[in-house]
């Protein structure tokens, strides 16, 4: 009651960030006729002199009404859009660090261009991320117009980039990519030999577009770079035939988490089944030896029982693509770990790619929270706030509309079943098209979208689909689907990058209509037409309602269901959403309480009727807070985990950077190795033990393994007062030595090369081998809990051990590898002919210049006489005349054919010629 009547009297925080805001708008409107007097370059030239105040020890807070009215006035000149007010409120967010929550169709991507020139001014880089490739690219494109007009660089980041392009395209003022990009680039950064190499420069600011669908959506994986393992495609087939034919009543199927477990009689069972097989190294499917059995049995039962076609993945191309659950997209190139994608391979019967190893991993949280200023712009953020101020540290800020929301949010329509709700949905649609008003319909898969497809061909409704199968024409669908009477099914509208306009899209009408005809007074006529077509159409379309947004079911999270909704009623056009609901949706199904079906039966609905309650709507809320509680609890977790091996991955990349930048890491190698003598030492002769108890014969072993040494322990040790300490400083004073002896016998400077080669590619090798091991640990460590412990307080403890593990093997493997290497300058390898290209071959005559190479009289060579001569034909006629000179003389051999004796002249140039003299 109190925080009401406070907030009816102050207003809401929210209220007074924008009130405080407003001020600083009022500010930037100030300077507007300034800007607006000066000429083109004048205002090009701001850019400079902005550079040249920071230069001066100027804040970017000091500039920032002058650097948004410079954008702002910029703006209108190069698009011809003014920053609304609102807009200004939206750059000043972004600047802050902070995300901004604007409502669809406000326009964002121009609000980021105020926040993105101002922090470029630093001359540090500014990232803008995007959800796909395809806005990377246009946002670039369409953008760039402006920042490259005010004097700016501008670079775009896509996959299959070379090297080069890369980092040129970060060393650029603004640089565009997708978060999926960005990370990867970052991973393979750090997994490189030479600081020239690496594409990317130090992190500054990064705005986060659809921040919602990356950091939260998104972040429930983790970014992985994997190298392949051996093949095991049989194990994998093998496995899917058991998996199939498991009936059901054997499993415990959890759809909530998409987990299958095997019953007490389904594993009897099923170890009889793979005994039979022989797939079992022993009768008892748990034993130690059949871990990998188990594991990949546990996979094809989830990909045949809880992973479904063209819900959680589609076939395409013979290769299985995974739909991302929330934006409804195929995320190509990305694959399901431990073997799960390999299992739903062999389901779909498609060629099966070998498993990966983990190279290198990064969570998105962990990845954004590199950069010193990270913020983000979405429709839909409020519902996250909280999550997004744990993790990130960032405040959520709702911006107002510039006009008020027109839009009709109805209650929803509660059904008994899909077939009775499809066909409502089917009939509305039907009569809103008649009408004329445009209608878009959002599903939760494909599946349900083609099934909606069916139900409305049936009706003779018109429509387009839009989902992961047509995902190339997905911008010119949506931005026709405001048309009059235009019917689009959408798998999900998140993230799409494209405005609904009511009565289409004039720029999209104009390229797809008019890309044949030539430049003129034709096509200046043509986009005229087009224009005045697609303004009398809004008219038509207003008259008749607007947009109608028709939700299908309700999504786990709310807020897609408010991006869904957000498509309608934008910059104060009318609109209509409704949401349809039935019993057999997932959501209710899986999520819903109990007594919600209990009363919805007993209510007894008769087909084809529907109601609507404010109970009802507040139980659905109440699942989707269960469903958005459970996947938070998932990303925290993926954090905490991830935080762990984050403080690792820092000390290894750290380690990786000195030795790229170091000339010579000789102190580190040194380093090394007397920490390896002291590891070696201490294991042996433990402190606070006695002589007589040290284990000098596994010492003398272990030193010569990795020093290929044997010291004079027995003296050592026959002297008085020995202590391990003395053993330690004479091992070191002996091992340095020795390397210096290595040293000053090769060049000391490939030495230094080889010290850093094998340092690093044996960091990598080792950190390569830690990741496997703590994914290893990951997957089991949950079994700790059974004994009443935190297993993320167990993984933290382990992971710590394996890592001064890694390191202690590190040191060692270093250590022994320079010690063992010896240096043989190896001679030039030959240097490679160039290939000859394809020649024209023939056989030319001297005399007449005509080609004979196809004379086949008697030209066919007698494999018998070959090699029956050698040498010149003078040598091989002797002194026995006609004859013995020539001794083809009695055969018709032709006289332009090659002579038969293997010389390569012609028959009349070789032993044709003497028999011709012989003759004269």
């Amino acid at each position: 009651m109190l925080n009401t009547i406070i907030k009816s009297v102050f207003g809401s925080a929210n209220d007074r960030y924008i009130k405080a805001a407003r001020k600083i708008v009022a500010k930037i409107n100030a300077l507007e006729p300034q800007m607006q007097a000066m000429s083109d370059e004048e205002l090009k030239a701001q850019t400079v002199r902005l550079r040249g105040l920071i230069d001066e020890g100027a804040s970017l807070d000091d500039i920032l009404p002058e650097a948004f009215a410079t954008v702002r006035e910029a703006s209108v000149r190069v698009f011809g859009m003014r920053h609304f007010d609102v807009q200004l409120i939206g750059g000043l967010v972004l600047h802050r660090g902070e995300i901004a929550e604007m409502r669809t169709g406000e326009g964002k991507t121009l609000t980021a261009t105020l926040a993105v020139y101002l922090n470029a001014l630093e001359g540090k880089g500014v990232h803008v991320v995007t959800v796909n490739d395809y806005l990377a690219r246009r946002d670039a494109a369409e953008m760039g117009r402006l920042y490259n007009w005010l004097g700016l660089s501008v670079g775009v980041i896509v996959p299959g980039m070379a090297e080069e392009d890369k980092r040129e395209a970060y060393n650029a003022d603004i640089t565009y990519g997708t978060n999926n990009e960005f990370g990867f680039d970052y991973l393979r950064d750090n997994m490189k030999h030479e600081r020239s190499q690496m594409v990317q420069r130090p992190f500054n600011f990064a705005i986060v577009d659809e921040v919602d669908s990356i950091l939260i959506d998104e972040a429930r994986t983790p970014l992985i770079i994997s190298g392949p393992t051996d093949d095991k495609s049989d194990l994998y087939i093998a496995l899917d035939e058991v998996a199939k034919a498991v009936p059901r009543e054997w499993l415990d199927i959890d759809e909530k988490v998409k987990r299958v477990q095997l019953t007490e009689e389904g594993i009897e069972e099923v170890e009889k089944i793979l005994i039979a097989k022989g797939l079992l190294a022993t009768n008892n499917l748990y034993d130690v030896e059949n871990t990998q059995v188990v594991h990949h049995l546990d996979q094809a039962l989830i990909a045949n029982f809880a992973r479904r076609r063209d819900t959680d993945y589609i076939v395409k191309d013979g290769k299985v693509i995974i739909i991302d659950e929330f934006t409804g997209r195929m995320m190509d190139g990305r694959r399901w770990s431990n073997g799960l994608h390999q299992a739903v391979e062999a389901k779909e019967g498609v060629r099966i790619e070998p498993e990966n190893q983990t190279l290198a991993s990064i969570t998105f949280q962990n990845y954004f929270r590199m950069y010193p200023k990270l913020a983000g712009m979405t429709g839909t953020a409020a519902t996250e706030a909280a999550e997004f101020w744990d993790i990130y540290k960032m405040g959520v800020v709702e911006i107002p509309t510039n006009l008020p929301v027109a839009r009709i949010d109805e209650d929803d329509q509660f059904y008994k079943n899909t077939a009775d709700k499809f066909a409502a949905i089917a009939k509305v649609i039907k009569e809103k098209q008649q009408l004329g008003q445009p209608v878009l319909v959002g599903t939760v898969s494909i599946e349900k979208s083609e099934l909606l497809s069916e139900y409305l061909t049936r009706e003779g409704v018109k429509h387009s689909v839009l989902n992961a199968r047509f995902h190339e024409q997905e911008a010119h669908i949506v931005a026709q689907a405001g048309r009059l009477g235009a019917v689009t099914i959408a798998t999900n509208m998140a993230g799409r990058g494209t405005d609904i306009q009511l009565g289409g899209n004039a720029e999209f009408r104009i390229a797809d209509e008019l890309k044949d005809m030539p430049e003129g007074p034709e096509r200046d006529a043509a986009i005229a037409r087009i224009r005045a077509e697609v303004a009398e159409e809004k008219q038509k379309v207003i008259a008749a309602g607007g947009l109608f947004v028709l939700g299908t079911e309700r999504h786990e999270s709310r807020r897609i269901d408010n991006q869904l909704r957000g498509r309608s009623g934008r910059q104060g056009d009318p609109g209509l959403s409704r949401f349809y609901l039935c019993l057999e949706d997932d959501l209710l199904r899986i999520f819903g309480p109990d007594t919600l079906f209990a009363k919805m039966m007993n209510a007894n609905l008769a087909d084809g009727e529907a109601i609507a309650s404010k109970w009802l709507s507040k139980a659905i809320e109440t699942a989707q807070k269960k469903v958005e509680a459970r996947n938070y609890d998932i990303r925290k977790q993926v954090v905490q985990y991830d935080d762990v091996m984050n403080d690792q991955r820092k000390v290894v990349y750290e380690q990786r950077a000195e030795i790229m930048d170091a000339e010579a890491v000789d102190d580190v190698v040194t380093d090394m190795r007397h920490d390896t003598i002291n590891a070696l030492v201490g294991a042996a002769c433990p402190p606070g033990s006695y002589p007589e108890q040290w284990d000098i014969e596994g010492l003398k072993a272990r030193v010569a393994d990795i020093f290929g040494i044997e010291p004079p322990f027995d003296e050592w040790l026959a002297e008085d007062q020995v202590e391990p300490e003395l053993i330690e400083e004479r091992l070191r004073t002996l091992t340095d030595a020795q390397m210096a002896e290595k040293i000053a016998s090769s060049d000391p400077a490939i030495w230094r090369m080889v010290e850093k080669d094998v340092l690093l590619r044996q960091l990598d090798h080792h950190w390569k081998e830690h990741l496997a091991t703590l994914d290893a640990l990951r997957q089991v460590i949950w079994l700790r809990g059974i004994a009443q412990k935190q297993p993320i307080n167990e993984y933290k403890q382990e992971a710590f051990s394996l890592f001064e593990t890694m390191l202690d093997t590190l040191r060692e493997d270093v250590t022994r590898i320079l010690y063992r290497a010896e240096l043989r300058i190896a001679p030039p390898p030959p240097q490679a002919l160039p290939e000859l290209p394809a020649f024209l071959t023939g056989h030319i005559d001297p005399l007449t210049g005509l080609d004979d190479s196809a004379d086949g009289d008697g030209s066919e060579r007698r494999p018998e006489l070959f090699g029956a001569l050698a040498g010149s034909p003078r040598a091989a006629a002797g002194p026995g005349g006609a004859e013995s000179a020539n001794p083809y003389a009695g055969l018709a051999i032709s006289r332009n054919a090659p002579c038969p004796c293997g010389s390569g002249s012609k028959y009349k140039h070789c032993h044709g010629a003497i028999g011709a003299q012989q003759t004269a």
